[in-house]
């Protein structure tokens, strides 16, 4: 039988929900701990804590943390650490997205937008950072296609995801030669919640004709990528992974 303690452990931010779920449940079968932590979705993380504990005895805990909180955020890295005494790997998965309309952007959403997706991920990187270099450790940023081609009336998360993207490239060069730091681009994978379902129809159709694999992509995608940065990837670091079924193409 494998000794638990010896187990290495991610942390994955927003992972209660949707591919940050995706994300732990597959680290889980490859054999991780998983600290799934959360902000709103207290019901889901428990539940898929409970799901992970039972396949496997201690091996995943909930966390709550506000990414837009820098005390928040170094709390959520000192609790993450002192858990199981280590930590091995950090996704930066957690994220708001809304539309911003220039006319109508205002301080609260700058906040919300940058600190969910950008400030909060860099102070996360900078608090677990001593640790994950013990441990020659490897972190993933989950950015997106629009850091380099602009959404309309999204321009607050679009900058901040601009800057997710250039923390993976700065994080990769500090961090080396110890820390592996990559990032992974998706592009039509979910369809946003905050939309009605007329709406959402309207964005698949006009979405899917302009992909060349003519499909959407799924959790898994990013999950299975994920899994092949940490545990395989040992000589790429400071990359961008763009997961959009060649969309990127015709931009």
């Amino acid at each position: 039988m494998p000794n638990l303690s010896e187990s290495p452990v991610v942390l994955i931010t927003g992972a209660a929900r949707r591919i940050g779920a995706c994300l732990a449940k597959r680290l889980h079968e490859c054999g991780f701990r998983i600290i799934v932590h959360y902000h709103h979705s207290l019901n889901e993380a428990n539940s898929l804590c409970e799901e992970l504990n039972n396949r496997r005895h201690d091996s995943a805990w909930a966390v709550n943390a506000n990414m837009t909180d820098i005390a928040s955020v170094e709390a959520l890295a000192s609790a993450s650490i002192s858990h199981w005494g280590r930590l091995d790997a950090l996704i930066n998965n957690a994220s708001s997205f809304y539309r911003t309309p220039l006319p109508d952007a205002n301080k609260q959403q700058w906040g919300e937008l940058i600190g969910s997706n950008l400030q909060g991920p860099f102070f996360l990187c900078q608090a677990v950072s001593e640790e994950l270099i013990m441990r020659r450790g490897a972190i993933i940023n989950i950015t997106d296609i629009h850091a380099h081609q602009p959404l309309a009336r999204h321009s607050i998360y679009c900058i901040a995801k601009a800057g997710n993207t250039m923390l993976t490239r700065t994080m990769a060069k500090e961090l080396a030669p110890h820390v592996r730091v990559n990032g992974i681009a998706p592009g039509v994978i979910l369809w946003p919640e905050n939309i009605c379902a007329e709406n959402t129809e309207k964005i698949k159709n006009n979405s899917l004709p302009a992909i060349p694999l003519k499909r959407m992509g799924t959790p898994e995608d990013i999950a299975l990528l994920a899994e092949f940065l940490i545990t395989d990837a040992s000589y790429i670091t400071g990359q961008i992974i763009t997961v959009d079924g060649g969309k990127h193409l015709i931009f």
